[in-house]
């Protein structure tokens, strides 16, 4: 999986980087190998989902979630 990874220099030092096609995963390093190394669990982290925190409504969507609990 490729993902485009937004890089910025902080003004107190550091840098901190984005990812802008997963809502709200960013994070932040001292050096540019920590920054690198961060972003890699954010991004894990952010495209982590526990199946039970899923909020399931209509009852087709309802079925479909069904099934893949089934494949779980």
């Amino acid at each position: 999986m490729e993902l485009k990874v937004v890089v910025h220099e902080a003004e107190e030092g550091g840098y901190w980087a984005e990812v802008p096609t997963i809502f709200g995963c960013a994070t932040q390093g001292d050096t540019f190998d920590e920054l690198l190394s961060n972003i890699y669990e954010a991004v894990e982290g952010c495209l982590s989902v526990d199946v039970q925190d899923i909020a399931v409504s209509g009852k087709g969507q309802q079925k479909g979630c069904e099934k893949l609990m089934d494949d779980v």
